[in-house]
This record gives structure tokens, C-alpha cells and sequence, in this order.
């Protein structure tokens, strides 16, 4: 068990005590966690683990900002500076004030092109989902995600006694900690019996090997029937990346949220109600579902079709 860190007020703290604790904190997710990671670390090479924080200003991190990510992609630049932002209202926080500026004070927001795309067109998917290349537990990862419609962490965070086969359901825990059932459909539940084997427990999706002794796994993340570690969100976005780039017309592979996008954009085109989407999604503000149900360009040339009057009838 990792020991917690401290997060009294200190004086003179350094920015890595100041970044170590705000790392630490117990509310943030791992996805959160993972990106707020990336933007302390880029941050400490930079201006150094030793740097008092509260000397550390606005016109020093917008620099670091430029070098790191000035021809990063807008969200790219907008989710590091969110990270930051997120940094210094925590630091500058009563019981600890140990910044008294905004560090984010000059980087700008930058403009995020509208992408209407994301959703993946039904046929891509349906080849995606009935690849017989695939392995076992990449098909039955793909499945999971676009028939539950679930985020990809809260997938692999799945227990094998977490499952309930017979209701084809799962128990996840979702954002904010609360407890919540993914559902799934019969294809899925034909795959999974064979995914678990004789296994009666630990994560249900496993990495191909066992680690390595310096990078023993946590407990609840080994498997105790083969020793191997559970599948990492990083190693099943690579694999799916480059497994994908043939279907993808820009080559680039596609992104494993994109199956949960690509579900409800489908659903929604189906008519379903924002109530019942919201259920299977885990949402809970309807505003964060709407950049899901945009009509796909596949299904206003399919509505367009069938109200055709010139069409041809087979």
C-alpha cells in the first residue's frame, strides 16, 4: 500500500513537493491522474524539481508551454493547460496559498476544430467487431466497449467476479467512484467464458506477459492463477492504434473512446431516448452526452435515400 503524502501547508515548497502532493490526491480518476502526470512532469524538467513554487511565474510556464506544445494540437495544448490550471488553483488554495498568481495567466486557450467524425460508420465497425485476426482478447475488449458503450477504463478495470454472465452485465465503478452496471449483448457474453478459462478471479483482461519483478503490479492488479498483470489503458490504446490504421482513412488507427462514441452516436440514430442512453453510459449531465448524438453524414445520406422519390425500388 502506497503511503500517503502530506498536503500541509509548507514552507518554501518545491515544485516537486507541491506537484508529488497534488498527484496524490484520492479524487482524481486514472485518466485524470495520467494527463495531469504528463503536464507536472514536462513542467519539473523544465524549470526544475527544486524551484521554490511560489517563485515560479506566469511568464515561465507560458515559456515552458511554447517549447513543449506550441505545435501540438489545439486539445493537446488545451488539456495541458487545463492540467496546470487545475495545478495552481489547488496550490493557490486556502490552508496551502503557496502560488499567488495564475500560472496559466498567459497561455491562451486555443480554438478546437469541431469534429463531427468521430463516430465510427457502422459497416467500419461491424468489420472491427467481426475481425477473425484479431486475438481473443482484443476482439472481446472491442466488443465490451462499443455493445456497453462504457469508458475504456472503467472496461479493463473489470473483474472476473465482478461479471454477472447470466444478466450479461458487469460492476464497474465509474467517475466519481459510484458503483454502476455496464450491459452487454449475447456475442460478447459467448466470448467472455472462453476469455476466463478456468480463472475464477482477478482482472478479466490480462497483459501477454508476466511482469517483470521490478514492476510488480499492485495486488488487486495480478492475476493469481497465471501471475500476469492486468491490461494496461496504454498498451490496449497502442494495440488498438495499429491494428486499426487499415480501416482508418487518415492511417492514423483509431482511439479506443471512439467505439463508446461511436455506440451512442448509433443508439441515438436509432431513437433512442437521452434518458436510456444516459443509463447506459454512466452520464449524468445530459450536456455531456450531446457531442455523442450528432447525426453521422452515413445516416443523413441514408434518410436522405429512403425519402427519395426517384430512388429505385428492388
Amino acid at each position: 500500500m502506497t503511503a500517503s503524502v502530506s498536503i500541509a501547508p509548507l514552507v518554501d515548497v518545491t515544485l516537486a513537493e507541491a506537484t508529488t502532493n497534488f498527484l496524490a490526491r484520492r479524487d482524481l480518476d486514472a485518466d485524470t491522474l495520467r494527463s495531469y502526470a504528463q503536464t507536472t512532469r514536462q513542467l519539473r524538467r523544465a524549470a526544475g524539481d527544486t524551484v521554490l513554487l511560489g517563485r515560479l511565474t506566469a511568464e515561465q510556464t507560458a515559456a515552458v508551454f511554447t517549447a513543449a506544445w506550441d505545435r501540438a494540437a489545439p486539445r493537446t495544448w488545451n488539456r495541458h493547460r487545463a492540467a496546470l490550471r487545475s495545478f495552481s488553483t489547488w496550490a493557490a488554495s486556502p490552508g496551502r496559498s503557496w502560488v499567488t498568481t495564475d500560472l496559466t495567466a498567459l497561455i491562451a486557450r486555443r480554438p478546437e476544430p469541431r469534429d463531427r467524425t468521430r463516430a465510427i460508420d457502422r459497416t467500419t465497425i461491424a468489420a472491427l467487431l467481426d475481425d477473425r485476426g484479431v486475438p481473443l482478447r482484443d476482439k472481446t475488449l472491442r466488443k465490451l466497449l462499443y455493445e456497453s458503450a462504457a469508458r475504456a477504463d472503467e472496461v479493463l478495470s473489470l473483474n472476473i467476479e465482478d461479471l454477472d454472465l447470466d444478466n450479461k452485465r458487469g460492476r464497474v465503478t465509474g467517475k466519481g467512484g459510484t458503483l454502476r452496471w455496464i450491459h452487454w449483448r449475447s456475442s460478447t457474453t459467448r466470448l467472455l467464458p472462453r476469455l476466463i478459462g478456468e480463472r475464477t478471479s482477478g482482472p478479466l483482461l490480462l497483459a501477454d506477459r508476466r511482469p517483470a519483478p521490478a514492476r510488480t503490479p499492485a495486488a488487486a492488479d495480478l492475476c493469481p492463477h497465471t501471475g500476469r498483470g492486468r491490461l494496461s489503458y496504454e498498451r490496449a490504446e497502442y494495440l488498438f492504434k495499429q491494428d486499426t490504421k487499415q480501416h482508418d482513412p487518415r492511417r492514423r488507427g483509431y482511439a479506443l473512446h471512439q467505439l463508446r462514441h461511436s455506440r451512442l452516436t448509433h443508439l441515438a440514430e436509432d431513437g433512442w431516448s437521452a434518458p436510456v442512453l444516459m443509463a447506459l453510459s454512466g452520464h449524468e449531465n445530459i450536456r455531456n452526452l450531446a457531442i455523442y448524438t450528432s447525426v453521422t453524414a452515413e445516416a443523413v445520406g441514408a434518410a436522405l435515400a429512403a425519402q427519395d422519390p426517384g430512388r429505385r425500388h428492388r
